[in-house]
């Protein structure tokens, strides 16, 4: 492989590695957090120790910046490899300077997010944020099977990132509303982002055998995906004998 299929590579194989079992810890702990609330409340004592509630609350969070930076080195790789490849600095420098800033607008916001106590100022950075990962997702290069955004790993990445930020900052909501309005609206927005991560593994494993090394893109993007071919296949170096064609290979071996 070369240099930049192993950068194409990262983005899913940070998703293997980190996000995903981060996901699997973070249903766990708030599958025992609600439990033990439920328990409480009716009077009763649980077995669940009082400490799985601020662990979710931690791991959300670091699961929300892993989600987002994820998203941001995909759409980033798709957007530079076709800046770099058709030469846009030439013909457009100004285009890519905006690009980048807005990358740094996006990460400087997320992080800004973390920081912020006020509910307006939560909603300013989460809002910044949140458009930063839209716009950014809508570069040219960026692989996103418009014609079926149903089934996108484009558009389900997008929709469960948005969600993330919005979990993120509406935490100090959730604790604060003694109506639970914001933590009901909280385990049905996170319900829906958890279809999205399962269709995001599916997808994802989908699209990475559509996705071509870099030396196979000039034969595989000639293919017709409608009819689903790829025009008369050569035989590899190794199937050809010397003195002997294909034809007298297949003669002998039915002579077997």
């Amino acid at each position: 492989m070369d240099l930049k299929d192993i950068i194409l590579l990262l983005h899913p194989a940070i998703a293997v590695a980190v996000v995903f079992p981060m996901i699997g810890i973070v249903v766990n702990r708030a599958w025992q957090t609600r439990q033990r609330r439920m328990e409480t409340a009716k009077g009763g004592k649980s077995k669940i120790p009082p400490v799985v509630g601020a662990e979710h609350l931690q791991i959300g969070r670091w699961l929300t910046g892993s989600v987002v930076g994820i998203t941001l080195l995909a759409l980033a790789y798709g957007t530079f490899k076709k800046i770099l490849t058709n030469g846009v600095w030439n013909t457009a420098p100004f285009k890519v300077i905006l690009i980048i800033l807005l990358y740094g607008v996006t990460i400087t916001s997320l992080v800004l997010l973390y920081k912020a106590k006020e509910k307006q100022w939560r909603g300013i950075f989460a809002t910044l944020t949140g458009m930063g990962v839209v716009i950014l997702g809508f570069q040219d290069g960026v692989f996103r099977r418009d014609n079926e955004w149903f089934v996108s790993h484009f558009y389900y990445g997008i929709v469960a990132t948005i969600l993330m930020i919005f979990s993120l900052a509406i935490v100090q909501d959730i604790y604060q509303d003694r109506s639970h309005r914001w933590r009901n609206v909280h385990i049905i927005l996170n319900c829906i982002a958890l279809l999205l991560f399962i269709g995001q593994g599916m997808t994802g494993t989908r699209d990475l055998l559509e996705i071509p090394l870099s030396w196979q893109e000039e034969y595989i993007y000639k293919c017709d995906y409608e009819k689903k071919t790829c025009g008369n296949i050569s035989p590899s170096p190794s199937s050809q004998v010397p003195g002997i064609n294909r034809d007298q290979l297949l003669a002998k071996s039915n002579n077997l």
